[in-house]
């Protein structure tokens, strides 16, 4: 739903939520388009829109309040012509309309997620409020904010919500936060993990937007399946250890438990395969949170991420003393292998000196060879959450990891990879990224990197008019 009245947050963190401290706390306004000041030099060639997803909560928690729990909320900075401009918007779910509408929070956290509101407070807008605030993508003209436990919503370039879109009625459950674009087909490939059986869908979208092959795949338990790649003929899944404890729930326990003993298995399935084409392979117990790319190479398949040994989202159960709240998120890169012959698959590292996350590659690569790799990595002692301070970029091919820290009081968000349109390297283009520095009274700005050359710094610096709370996805749309 679009609304032309600009909305007020009415959020104090009186009981103070860790994940509402600090940078984590909402902004309580919208604003812009605003014209922007822009420190150094804006590239000519960089015409074009990043937009970032990220939790901006609208009305005080009710209950324990987690960093996944947030109202969705855009920030946008359109570049052209050396100048940037500014707006951030709500995106309007129908719970967070309805909660407008009662001036206050009804939908408990995701914690207590079973924990309905009652339905003659929030009349249609379901018992599970669509947040809309992890990722942001374009598809067959469409712009979708993501949240993997809803449909998609739509939103204009302008960053007003449309409304929630379901392919013309042939998606009826979610989709997930991170789907693959094939820049050579136009194809959208995607999945959605379910608390109940199927655990697991996979869905296509052709290059005009039209939902036209789903498959159910069966998994042992219920996971949390955050990301997945794709190669030029295949779809590749983590079944990790990253359990959803919906029986302990009902006991007080956390919602989502590490479960070793389940293992870890890579699947592959044709893109238009079947279920009953998917070969899964074991591979040590891990988890990968977000994926570089993958392709195949002869008759492996080559993928890579930060490979987590265990990890910890930091749900906590209803009666726990504290709500918890989100750990430090990272780990060391690594570089996982199928041998489709020989059915069997591995892993070894790319790094075991740094620890990163937000892994992101030049997606005109996406599905073939990367070399190119780029994450957001913590190099300060005490972070927490995604409280990353600097972007790294390693270079495969020549065997090389360069980087840029973000000073003593910054932190950067997702690095987003903007090409050269006169390019033609993989690293022909510019790394953009949110920026938060404390020591500048919490300015907020977005920092423009030459690729090639990370550890120069940033070319352009564009100084937004508002703080930026921490957030999750971003992504570049070029004009045009």
């Amino acid at each position: 739903m679009t609304t032309t009245e600009p909305l007020l947050g009415h959020v104090t963190n009186a009981a103070d939520h860790h994940d509402l401290r600090g940078n984590m706390f909402p902004v309580s306004h919208e604003i812009g388009p605003v014209e922007c000041e822009v420190i150094g030099e804006l590239p000519a060639a960089l015409r074009g829109s990043f937009v970032r997803n990220g939790p901006n909560q609208m009305f005080e928690p009710i209950g324990a309040h987690h960093i996944f729990d947030g109202d969705g909320m855009l920030h946008g900075v359109e570049l052209a012509a050396g100048k940037a401009t500014y707006r951030n918007r709500w995106i309007h779910s129908r719970g967070l309309d309805a909660e407008i509408a009662l001036g206050r929070a009804v939908y408990p956290g995701l914690s207590e997620l079973m924990n309905f509101p009652d339905e003659a407070l929030v009349g249609d807008a379901g018992p599970i409020k669509n947040r809309a605030n992890t990722h942001i993508i374009r598809h067959a003209g469409k712009m979708l904010a993501l949240w993997e436990q809803g449909l998609p919503t739509e939103v204009t370039a302008d960053l007003e919500t449309v409304g929630e879109w379901d392919f013309a009625g042939r998606l009826q459950g979610a989709m997930t936060a991170h789907p693959k674009l094939d820049p050579r087909t136009g194809e959208m490939f995607f999945f959605s993990y379910n608390l109940f059986p199927p655990f697991l869908t996979y869905y296509v979208v052709d290059a005009g937007g039209a939902l036209v092959h789903r498959v159910d795949l069966d998994l042992p338990a219920p996971i949390m399946m955050h990301d997945f790649v794709i190669t030029e003929d295949h779809a590749v899944f983590m079944d990790s250890p990253v359990t959803f404890n919906m029986e302990g729930v009902a006991t007080g326990e956390s919602m989502v438990k590490w479960a070793p003993e389940n293992g870890t298995r890579l699947g592959v399935i044709p893109r238009l395969g079947t279920a009953e084409d998917i070969r899964w392979f074991e591979v040590e117990p891990s988890h990968i949170q977000h994926f570089w790319n993958a392709w195949v190479e002869g008759n492996r398949i080559e993928l890579s991420g930060c490979r987590f040994p265990e990890v910890d989202f930091g749900f906590k159960p209803p009666n726990a003393d504290d709500d918890g709240g989100i750990e430090t998120i990272g780990a060391p890169p690594a570089r996982y292998w199928i041998d489709l012959d020989a059915g069997t698959a591995g892993w070894e590292p790319i790094d075991r000196d740094t620890i990163g996350e937000m892994c992101r590659v030049n997606d005109d690569r996406t599905g073939v060879r990367t070399d190119c790799l780029y994450m957001s990595a913590f190099t300060r002692e005490g972070a927490i959450g995604g409280d990353f301070d600097s972007i790294v970029k390693y270079d495969t091919a020549k065997d090389t990891r360069s980087s840029w820290y973000a000073g003593d009081t910054g932190h950067v968000g997702e690095n987003v990879f903007a090409p050269d349109p006169d390019g033609s390297a993989e690293d022909d283009g510019w790394i953009i990224n949110s920026m938060h520095d404390d020591a500048d009274g919490g300015q907020s700005s977005i920092v423009v990197l030459d690729a090639r050359d990370i550890e120069a710094g940033p070319v352009a610096q564009v100084l937004i008019p508002q703080r930026m709370p921490f957030g999750f996805h971003a992504n570049w749309f070029p004009a045009g």
